[in-house]
C-alpha cells in the first residue's frame, strides 16, 4: 500500500470524522453483542427450567420477555449507530474524491505544453475519473468495512476467549489459511487491476481521438477500420477484466468454505465440551451465532482487498502525473503592472524530445505600444516566438526581458493576465458565443462584448443566428466557420484589454476586405498596446511598425514594409506572389 500513503494527508484533514465513525462503528459492535450473549442466557436459562421440574414457570417467561426486549432495543441502536457511521465515513471518502480531483485538475493545469505533447488526452480523462473513483472505493466502503470487521473481530473474538478460551482456539484454527490466501490473491489482483486500468485508458484515448476526428473518418470512409480497431480494444479489455473477475471469484466461495469449517469445529468441539459439562448449551448456541456473524466480515475481507489492490494500482497511475514537475518555475514576482517593452537576448530553443531548433540567437527589442509582424515559412519558429513571449516554454539559451526584467523573475500569472494569445488553431468551448469570449473578461457585460465582436468584424455574423449571443457552441466550435471561428476568438482576446496582444496567424481563413477592417479596428483598440501579428499575409503585418522575416529560426530581414519592399529577399519575393495571386 506504499502507493496509497499519498492519500495520508487527506485521511490527517478529516480526521474528526473518520475518529467520530470509528468510534461509532466500535459502540455499534458493542450493542450487536448483546443478542448472542442474551440468547445464550436464555437457552441457559430454559435448560435450567427443564432440569428443574419444579421452578416457576412465570420466572422464566419473565426472563425470556425482558431478554428479547433488550435484543429488540440492542439491535435498534446497532442499526442507527451503523446508518451514523455510514453518514460518516462514506461521506469523508466523498470529500476525499472532490479534493483528489481538484489537486489533479489544478496540476494538469500547471504542466507544461511538452506534457500534454507527450500523453494522450483519453488517459489523462481516465486517471481523473476511473482510476479517483476506484481510490474513493478505498478511502470509502473499504476503509468502513475495514473498521467495521477488524472491530467486530477484536469484540467478538476477545468476548469468545473470556467465556471458552479452548472452543475459541478451535474456532481459529482456519484464519491462518485465511490469511495466507487473501495475501496470495491480492498480490494477483494488483498485477491484474493495473493491467485492466491501463487497457481502459488507452479506449478512452482512442474514442476520444475517434469522435474528435470523426469527420476526417467519415471523409475517408473509414468507420469499418475504426470499429474494427475499437473491437480488438474492447475484446483485450473483455480479456483482462475477465482474467481479473476470475481471480476475485475465489474470494467469496473460501471465505464461505472457512467459515463452514468454524462452524463444524464449532459444533464437534463444543458438543463434545456440553456433554463432558464443560459448557452450557448457551455457550454453544453463542458461539454458532458468533461465527455466524464473523461470516460477512470475513467474506468481506476478500471484497476489501480487491477494492484496496485497485486503489492501490489506480493510485500509483495518479501519483505518476502528481509527481510530474512543471518545467515552467514560477518567479518571485514583479509586481508592477506590465508596460509592454519586450527584448529578447540571444535567445535560442531547441525542443529536447526532437533535438529541432526551433529558434536560433534572436535579439530583438519590441518598445511598449508598438507593433510587430512576423513572416516567415511553415516552421521557421514563428509561433515559438510567441510561445517564449508567453511562458508557455522558457529558452535553451539566452534571455527574454519585459520592461527591463527577466521574464523568469515574473510570476506566470502576472505575465499572462497583461496579455491575450490569440491562437493560430483558435479554441472554442462548447459553451454560448457569449460565454465564449467572456472567458477574456470574466466579468465583462453585454456592451463590453458587443463592442469587441464589432473589432473583430463578427458581431453581424452573430446577431444574425437564432439565438445571437445565445448561440451554444459545438466542441471545438464546430457550429460556426473557419473565419466566424477566429474572429468570435480575436474578440476573447480584445475583450481582455491586453497591454501585449499576440496574434497567431489568426486571420488566414478571414477574406482580404474582412481583413482590412478587422485591422483597423485592431489599431484602434490597441493603441499604446504592444501587439505582434504573425501572418503568412503580406497585408496582414504591412501596418506595423516592425516587420521581422524568420528562416530556420533566425531573423534573416527586418525594417519597416516600405523599407522591405524595396530591399531583396523573402519579403519582397512573397509580396510579388501574393499581389500576382490576386
Amino acid at each position: 500500500m506504499k502507493e496509497l500513503q499519498y492519500l495520508n494527508k487527506y485521511f490527517l484533514k478529516y480526521r474528526t470524522k473518520l475518529l467520530l465513525g470509528f468510534l461509532i462503528t466500535i459502540i455499534a459492535r458493542i450493542f450487536s453483542l448483546f443478542a448472542p450473549r442474551l440468547i445464550g442466557n436464555s437457552l441457559t436459562a430454559v435448560e435450567k427450567y427443564l432440569q428443574s421440574p419444579g421452578g416457576e414457570s412465570e420466572v422464566i417467561k419473565k426472563v425470556l420477555l425482558i431478554n428479547i426486549l433488550i435484543i429488540i432495543g440492542a439491535t435498534l441502536i446497532s442499526g442507527f449507530l451503523t446508518f451514523l457511521m455510514r453518514q460518516t465515513i462514506i461521506n469523508v471518502s466523498r470529500f476525499i474524491e472532490f479534493d483528489l480531483k481538484n489537486e489533479i485538475f489544478w496540476h494538469y493545469q500547471r504542466l507544461t505544453q511538452r506534457f500534454y505533447k507527450n500523453n494522450r488526452t483519453g488517459d489523462l480523462m481516465n486517471r481523473i475519473s476511473e482510476d479517483v473513483g476506484k481510490v474513493r472505493m478505498y478511502v470509502g466502503p473499504a476503509f468502513m468495512y475495514s473498521v467495521n470487521t477488524i472491530s467486530l473481530f477484536i469484540i467478538v473474538i476477545s468476548y469468545m476467549i473470556s467465556i471458552a478460551p479452548e472452543l475459541t482456539l478451535y474456532t481459529m484454527l482456519p484464519l491462518p489459511i485465511l490469511s495466507v490466501t487473501i495475501y496470495k490473491l491480492s498480490r494477483i489482483i494488483n498485477t491484474k487491476s493495473t493491467l485492466v486500468q491501463e487497457i481502459l485508458s488507452k479506449m478512452s484515448s482512442f474514442a476520444q481521438e475517434t469522435f474528435s476526428g470523426i469527420s476526417v473518418i467519415k471523409s475517408y470512409n473509414l468507420q469499418h477500420k475504426m470499429n474494427e480497431n475499437f473491437s480488438d480494444l474492447a475484446y483485450d479489455s473483455f480479456e483482462k477484466n475477465m482474467s481479473l473477475v476470475k481471480v476475485q471469484a475465489w474470494f467469496f466461495p473460501l471465505m464461505i468454505l472457512l467459515i463452514g469449517c468454524s462452524n463444524l469445529i464449532v459444533i464437534y468441539v463444543g458438543g463434545n465440551q456440553y456433554i463432558n459439562g464443560k459448557i452450557e448449551i448457551g455457550v454453544l448456541a453463542e458461539f454458532i451465532i458468533y461465527v455466524n456473524m464473523l461470516t460477512w466480515p470475513v467474506a468481506v475481507v476478500g471484497w476489501i482487498t480487491s477494492i484496496v489492490q485497485q486503489a492501490e494500482a489506480s493510485q500509483k497511475r495518479i501519483n505518476v502525473f502528481l509527481k510530474e514537475k512543471p518545467e515552467i518555475d514560477d518567479g518571485p514576482g514583479i509586481n508592477k503592472p506590465i508596460n509592454g517593452n519586450i527584448k529578447f537576448k540571444n535567445v535560442s530553443l531547441v525542443y529536447p524530445e526532437t533535438n529541432i531548433t526551433a529558434l536560433r540567437n534572436i535579439s530583438l527589442e519590441i518598445p511598449s505600444g508598438t507593433t510587430l509582424g512576423v513572416i516567415g515559412n511553415i516552421g521557421s519558429g514563428k509561433t515559438t516566438f510567441l510561445d517564449l513571449i508567453s511562458r508557455l516554454y522558457d529558452p535553451s539559451e539566452g534571455s527574454i526581458e519585459i520592461d527591463r526584467f527577466n521574464l523568469k523573475d515574473y510570476r506566470i500569472e502576472e505575465i499572462r493576465s497583461s496579455l491575450a494569445y490569440v491562437p493560430q488553431n483558435s479554441f472554442l468551448f462548447s459553451e454560448s458565443i457569449e460565454d465564449n469570449i467572456r472567458f477574456g473578461s470574466i466579468n465583462a457585460n453585454k456592451e463590453e462584448i458587443q463592442k469587441a465582436t464589432k473589432h473583430a468584424k463578427v458581431h453581424d455574423n452573430i446577431i444574425g443566428f437564432k439565438e445571437g449571443y445565445k448561440t451554444l457552441l459545438g466542441e471545438r466550435g464546430v457550429t460556426l466557420s473557419g473565419g466566424q471561428i477566429q474572429r468570435v476568438s480575436i474578440a476573447r482576446g480584445l475583450i481582455k484589454k491586453p497591454n501585449i496582444l499576440l496574434l497567431d496567424d489568426c486571420l488566414s481563413a478571414v477574406d482580404t476586405d474582412t481583413e482590412e477592417e478587422i485591422l483597423k479596428h485592431l489599431k484602434t483598440a490597441t493603441k499604446n498596446k504592444t501587439t505582434i501579428i504573425v501572418s503568412h499575409r503580406i497585408s496582414s503585418v504591412r501596418h506595423a511598425d516592425l516587420i521581422i522575416i524568420l528562416e530556420n529560426g533566425q531573423i534573416v530581414q527586418k525594417g519597416r514594409h516600405i523599407d522591405l519592399i524595396n530591399a531583396k529577399g523573402y519579403y519582397k519575393e512573397l509580396s510579388k506572389k501574393q499581389h500576382s495571386d490576386i
